[in-house]
């Protein structure tokens, strides 16, 4: 969970770069790089919308091919 106040641009467009961190010794800087990865491997999108001093939303979406599956 991360309780931050929003992004400003210069950290926005450092996100998905692997080992970029703003959690000093806390951080890997892989969490959003790898799940980019994974959701563009499923032909997904992602979308981060910052606002210092009030949050951030982080939105996936992800394509729906109409399948059923059944859980076993």
């Amino acid at each position: 969970m991360d309780s931050g106040d929003g992004m400003y641009s210069n950290v926005r467009s450092k996100l998905f770069e692997p080992f970029f961190t703003t959690k000093g010794e806390t951080g890997t800087g892989l969490g959003l790089w790898v799940s980019k990865g994974i959701i563009d491997k499923h032909s997904g999108n992602i979308r981060v919308r910052s606002l210092p001093g009030k949050g951030t939303a982080v939105s996936v979406f992800l394509p729906f091919d109409g399948r059923q599956t059944t859980a076993s």
